[in-house]
């Protein structure tokens, strides 16, 4: 059980020595630490990233927009080390003043636009090429309450659950029971939607899955936190059924290893730039 003597002091100070995965990176200030210039590639999108699920999040949405052959949409990937502090830089803060990834620079047009947060880019992108958000009220509408649903839940899950039960120094079990019962209603939630629709919202595959399914479908396919029969994930079928099914998608597969620098070395791909980056099997 948590230590029941805490009590907290009246003026909140900043513990550097606080432990937890990411102690090094976090910090109760903004801006920029040193100064580095962002590399720039050949393509009209610039993307800062790293194949986390809100990173992958854009990356699938790209490669799924040249699955249909829009070239338009081609772009060059670059990796953002997070614990080193790259999301520090003097130019990842020009481009990204909250200091985290995913962000773009959209040079397409007469004016260069800079996106940061990836529901913000998701949208940009499928308005500008017409793809993955329907124009129609009311379907747009419900594409839109589940892309926001998503925002809004997604922090309990990495931020609350994922954090005491995979990276906090020590377990505690109030948090994670805490974060766990929501994390099992947030599932629940999506079990009961997918029961009657073949993708979130309707038969159409759009960027509330693309937003939704790296941090859900990836978690309930065993991948995520180690957590799979901790959450017995197995109960929630009909999200188990939609997330097997976006994740046979070759654009899928694909926007998975873009930025991506753990695991089998043969699927990692710190910088992306054209479709001969990717193993053959996955063009």
């Amino acid at each position: 059980m948590p230590d029941a003597s805490y009590t907290p002091p009246t003026v909140w100070t900043w513990d550097q020595a606080s432990g937890g995965k990411f102690a090094s990176i976090n910090r109760p200030i903004s801006g920029a630490t040193h100064e580095q210039e962002l590399p720039r590639g050949k393509h009209p999108f610039q993307l800062y990233s790293l194949a986390t699920p809100n990173g992958v999040k854009v990356t699938i949405l790209l490669e799924e927009l040249l699955e249909k052959g829009i070239s338009e949409a081609e772009y060059d990937a670059w990796g953002i080390d997070i614990t080193e502090g790259t999301q520090f830089s003097s130019g990842f803060v020009e481009l990204n003043p909250n200091s985290k990834i995913p962000a773009l620079w959209d040079y397409s047009g007469a004016e260069t636009i800079r996106l940061f947060e990836s529901g913000s880019i998701l949208v940009h992108l499928a308005e500008k090429f017409g793809h993955f958000l329907p124009t129609e009220r009311e379907k747009r509408a419900e594409v839109m309450n589940w892309l926001f649903w998503q925002m809004g839940s997604a922090p309990f899950l990495g931020g609350g659950f994922g954090h005491f039960y995979a990276y906090a120094p020590e377990k505690f079990e109030y948090p994670i029971n805490r974060y766990a019962m929501e994390v099992k209603r947030q599932l629940d939630v999506l079990d009961k939607q997918l029961a009657h629709n073949e993708f979130m919202t309707g038969d159409e595959y759009t960027i509330a899955d693309m937003a939704i399914w790296p941090w859900y479908g990836v978690l309930v396919l065993g991948k995520l936190y180690e957590a799979a029969e901790f959450l017995q994930v197995d109960e929630y079928t009909h999200v188990k059924r939609w997330a097997e099914t976006i994740n046979a998608r070759k654009a899928v597969k694909r926007g998975r290893l873009v930025n991506k620098v753990w695991g089998n070395e043969e699927y990692q791909l710190k910088d992306r730039h054209s479709m001969l980056d990717f193993p053959e099997n996955l063009r």
